[in-house]
């Protein structure tokens, strides 16, 4: 058994399939998670598959005493941390929600950290943080932006982990930036299972394609694009999963600190969304019917990335196509119309 690894928000989305690939591994893993956006039948699917239970507790990344607790109960080799809001519509509308839960809760985290004399740290950030990219595919280098709280929780925590490597170098703490994470795990027992109406786009499409929603909203049609609908550089969870496997793969080699290290994950192709709902109907053989409308404010035509510096210093590089995220999204949609909810 490797080492020990503390995943918070690990009953979401992208935490439940690095929590599968952590252990597929050989990592020891403990799921922190309050569960406000996620499930308890997650972690019970996770058990499943990997054929024995997980330790889970139920706590909030703002609660320092629990995570007191916690430490001192474990010796970690470090955290990955996926613990928080990620509605940019709700970020807008609720943006002290989110600065509290996502950059409060961070900073409560890395301080137990530290009293704990734990220095890795791979973050969940986000490709939001480059705003309107003003050369493609986006790098490491690009400036940095954002047009929304959630993005600027994102950045701001970003900006946090810079001023911390500086002030102590023993610390090693990565930011992944992820593009547009989407598939499901190829068993279909684990997914996204967005609460309400779904933010992102490939579940509002398999929500379509499987009856629960009457038709889909492309926002915009207008573009510079090769369709007029806006680009994004979509990449499947599971490849996004590998991608923490291989952060911390790097951690351990490390023989001298790291200090901040951001790094894209991504495919390094645009698709367009009219190109992706094509590549749905045709894997899942279902109509998708859609409708333009106004771009939403905030949106931006085009963005991928350059993820050269994931494959060089990782050894990283996504591997599954369109066709496999799709067929993987369909499987887990029809397989589970309802998500997690089985009452």
């Amino acid at each position: 058994m490797k080492n020990k690894i503390l995943v918070t928000g690990g009953a979401g989305y992208i935490g439940t399939h690095t929590c599968i690939a952590l252990h597929e591994a050989g990592y020891e893993i403990v799921v922190y998670d309050n569960l406000s956006n996620s499930s308890r039948e997650a972690i019970n699917r996770i058990s499943a598959l990997i054929g024995q239970p997980i330790e889970f507790i139920e706590g909030d990344i703002r609660d320092a005493e629990m995570l007191r607790q916690v430490f001192l109960s474990h010796h970690f080799f470090g955290v990955i941390h996926f613990a928080g809001l990620k509605a940019v519509g709700e970020s807008v509308a609720k943006p002290l929600l989110y600065y509290n839960n996502n950059v409060s809760g961070t900073i409560t985290l890395l301080e137990v950290m530290a009293e704990y004399d734990v220095k890795n740290f791979v973050f969940s950030s986000s490709a939001t943080v480059y705003g309107d990219p003003e050369i493609l595919p986006i790098d490491e280098s690009s400036s940095r932006s954002c047009t929304n709280p959630y993005g600027q929780s994102k950045l701001a925590v970003e900006h946090i982990l810079e001023d911390l490597a500086v002030s102590d170098t023993r610390w090693n703490l990565i930011p992944l930036r992820y593009f547009n994470p989407v598939g499901a795990h190829p068993s279909g027992q684990i997914g996204e299972d967005p609460n309400d109406i779904p933010n992102n786009l490939m579940p509002y499409i398999s929500q379509v394609a499987v009856g629960k929603l009457p038709k889909l909203s492309i926002f915009g049609n207008d573009y510079p694009t090769i369709d007029g609908t806006g680009v994004r550089d979509f990449i499947h969870v599971t490849d996004l999963a590998q991608g923490h496997v291989a952060a911390l793969n790097y951690l351990e080699r490390q023989v001298a600190p790291v200090g901040f290290l951001p790094i894209n994950l991504g495919t390094g192709k645009g698709t367009s969304v009219l190109e992706l709902v094509s590549a749905f109907s045709d894997v899942s053989g279902q109509t998708i019917p859609y409708q333009f409308t106004d771009r939403r404010a905030g949106d931006i035509a085009s963005c991928y990335s350059s993820a050269d510096k994931a494959k060089v210093l990782l050894g990283w590089q996504a591997k599954l196509s369109i066709t496999d995220m799709c067929q993987d999204t369909w499987h887990w949609q029809s397989m589970n119309p309802n998500g997690y909810n089985v009452t």
